[in-house]
């Protein structure tokens, strides 16, 4: 009910008519929608469809849709946010091919079955879409989801890795995948740069994930709902703000995998010292 706390789990609601906590949802006044870019808001008590999808007041995470969910990152991501609670759609070229891993993943914490559909219809359903496809696919990929993404965050957690030589740090001429991506979504678009250095061996293993994931993106509130993602897989994440500085995250994933090598270990991590505490997120001023 407006002015209660949604349950644990869940972004906290404030008494209505009030805004939310930096972080998370802004909120309008009760029966009001929100602004651009927000998730609309229903009148008190009553039902909304929040694109496609059915919500209440009080259970308001949004609807992940992953592209590439498939793959061995996005399968391990969609897991997680499923077992958090988080509505999740698995996007593929082949429906079916997402269906299959689909019904491989169980839901908890009130999350609905999780869903396998085409890259369209999957960045078309999401509140909030993730790439994790090769980089050899990204362009394509941004391009066939472009028109179903604006307004949206879209979270890249793509590295322009080139195969055989992955573990030497080769830049496109653009700088970065999120800068790739920001460049063909266009400004309507809120690009999320992150997980690049989260391992997929562990995140399907269910385990703790023992990293931090810096967060890049030229929007400020986009990259605190990320972080607040980041959190719900177990992980702790860093601010590391513009979309241009994901340049040094992207180049590090390739030292990440060299590291690997070298040393006969799976899933080499980064920590950032002297922050204390869990999520990061809202701690920089700038």
């Amino acid at each position: 009910a407006c002015g209660e706390k949604a349950r644990e789990g869940v972004f906290p609601r404030p008494a209505c008519g009030e805004k939310a906590r930096e972080g998370v949802f802004p909120r309008p006044a009760c029966g009001e929608r929100a602004r651009e870019g927000v998730f609309p808001r229903p009148a008190c008590g009553e039902r909304a469809r929040v694109r496609g999808m059915a919500v209440t007041m009080a259970q308001d995470r949004p609807t992940l849709a992953i592209i590439g969910g498939t793959g061995a990152l996005g399968l391990g991501l969609a897991m997680r946010w499923a077992a958090a609670g988080y509505p999740v759609v698995i996007g593929s070229r082949s429906r079916e091919k997402a269906q299959a891993a689909a019904r491989e993943i169980k839901p908890a914490n009130g999350a609905p079955p999780v869903r396998g559909e085409d890259n369209a219809n999957a960045a078309r359903t999401g509140d909030i879409v993730v790439i994790a496809v090769p980089f050899s696919n990204h362009a394509a990929i941004l391009d066939e989801i472009r028109d179903c993404v604006a307004g949206k965050i879209v979270v890249d957690a793509v590295v322009p890795l080139v195969p055989p030589r992955v573990s030497l740090v080769q830049l496109p001429a653009q700088g970065s995948a999120a800068q790739i991506a920001q460049a063909l979504l266009g400004e309507s678009v809120r690009v999320v740069s992150a997980f690049h250095h989260v391992g997929a061996a562990k995140l399907r293993a269910g385990g703790a994930v023992d990293c931090d994931v810096l967060v890049f993106g030229n929007d400020r509130e986009a990259r605190d709902i990320v972080i607040a993602l980041a959190a719900a897989l177990g992980a702790r994440g860093i601010d590391g703000g513009p979309i241009a500085n994901s340049v040094a995250a992207e180049a590090l994933t390739s030292v990440l995998i060299g590291i690997n090598r070298r040393y006969k270990i799976d899933g080499a991590g980064i920590r950032i010292t002297g922050i204390a505490g869990g999520a990061a997120g809202g701690i920089p001023t700038a």
